[in-house]
């Protein structure tokens, strides 16, 4: 075995350290070598985790075309498409010199945009430590996007997205986690356990969908004349059950890629971040099955990604005991909180405000409940001061900038375009071409 390090090393080595004197290639002589060895990993591991996170952008783009009508597809394949596309574009240029930047008060970056911290020649790291911040910033806009489908126009799509990546997201991104790089934050300052991003992430993403849910207001025919909850099916449950595998996959990345090193840390995150999702999963299938009768499918796949997200979080700081019940936890609060968003009438189709807000801060709590090292009211205050905080700034912030995009260039679009679908009144398309599409609502 040492045999095959020794000679992975000498591979490593630049040919002036290898060939550098008489004497022979040791662990000890070569420790240049294999802090090489180590920077070369930590680099390849990155960029595969943020390959897989960017992956999971084709996980929401099914998960949300599978829970909604054929003749609104299109539309959330676009959306998604420029939830990657603009975010990066805004991103690179605002987005990440606010989250990362060198801050003198703590609140906001005040350097990088633009990337301006590479240059030509210098240290390539800010390259690969970008990409991986950049999939994730994607990631909670577009957490919106299903909450928001079937009666959003996409004009109005896109300023939010363009609203969320370049602001809303970044800052309080900086509050937990600006010390990764250039930066530094307040909730960090304060011991801000979110290792992975069920609040950095998840919440932000969820609270700004609950934001433009309620500006938005329910999709024809999902509540009757005298108030009840009338189902819209999503047209094709086996594409959102792929999505929802697509992005167990991609997981895999969000929560060990956190890590940014090749280390052996990422094994006890892989263990905690799936049986999370499989405890979710279960506990839900469990809770639909006691409340409706029957093992609901979509409350099932919400429940494993419930689980996801909660774990998102406390992955590296909890035991996989501890997991499973985080996990479980959010499968049996996700049908529950499901259910209560309905009864008050935010119309979110996918379910995202539940599965991302608010099992994003269960997660976050839970963090604090069950975190190895030990844990106290002071952390856990800690980490409700966090929860608020995101709730504080991108709730009313969303909110507010859904209706500033309503009061201008719109927000919705007419019933006539609702009911006809917005594959064809917003793209001029059909997912569907060889088969018949029904616009037709009851009531």
């Amino acid at each position: 075995m040492k045999l095959f390090l020794n000679l992975g090393i000498w591979l490593a080595l630049p040919a002036s350290l290898a060939f550098a004197g008489d004497d022979p290639i040791t662990l000890e002589s070569n420790k240049a070598a294999i802090e090489l060895v180590q920077s070369h990993a930590d680099y390849l591991w990155t960029l595969i985790a943020a390959c897989l996170v960017f992956f999971m952008q084709a996980g929401f783009a099914l998960v949300e075309a599978g829970f909604t009508r054929a003749k609104n597809s299109i539309n959330i394949m676009m959306k998604n498409l420029m939830d990657f596309s603009i975010g990066s574009i805004v991103f690179f240029a605002v987005g990440f010199g606010l989250m990362f930047g060198v801050s003198k008060g703590g609140f906001i970056g005040t350097t990088g945009f633009f990337l301006s911290d590479y240059t030509p020649g210098g240290d390539p790291w800010v390259l690969a430590f970008w990409m991986f911040q950049a999939v994730f910033c994607a990631t909670a806009a577009t957490i919106v996007s299903g909450a928001m489908a079937e009666r959003t126009k996409f004009i109005g799509y896109i300023a939010y997205s363009i609203g969320l990546s370049a602001i809303i997201y970044p800052i309080f991104g900086g509050w937990a986690w600006g010390s990764l790089f250039n930066g530094s934050g307040w909730l960090e300052g304060l011991g801000f356990i979110d290792f992975a991003g069920s609040t950095v992430v998840h919440s932000v993403g969820g609270w700004a969908a609950l934001a433009g849910a309620i500006v938005l207001g329910p999709r024809i025919g999902k509540y009757t004349k005298e108030g009840k909850i009338r189902p819209i099916p999503g047209h094709n449950i086996p594409l959102a059950a792929l999505g929802v595998f697509i992005l167990w996959l991609g997981w895999f990345g969000f929560n060990p890629g956190s890590t940014t090193a090749a280390n052996k840390d990422i094994a006890m995150i892989f263990v905690n971040t799936n049986l999370a999702a499989a405890a979710g999963s279960i506990l839900a299938m469990i809770t639909s099955w006691v409340k409706f009768g029957k093992p609901e499918i979509s409350m099932s796949l919400n429940g494993a990604l419930a689980g996801l997200v909660a774990i998102t979080s406390p992955c590296a700081t909890v035991s996989p005991m501890s997991s499973i019940i985080i996990g479980a936890i959010a499968g049996v609060i996700v049908v529950f909180s499901v259910l209560f968003f309905e009864k008050i009438r935010v119309d979110d189709p996918v379910g995202a405000v539940s599965v991302h807000g608010v099992c994003g801060a269960w997660g976050t709590l839970a963090a604090g409940i069950f975190n190895m090292g030990g844990t106290s009211a002071s952390i856990i205050g800690v980490q409700l001061i966090g929860i608020a905080a995101c709730f504080a700034w991108t709730f009313p912030l969303a909110f507010i900038l859904f209706k500033l995009i309503d009061k201008t260039i719109g927000l919705r679009v007419s019933k006539e375009e609702e009911m006809t679908g917005l594959d064809q009144t917003e793209h001029g398309g059909n997912a569907y071409p060889d088969f018949e599409v029904s616009s037709y609502i009851q009531g």
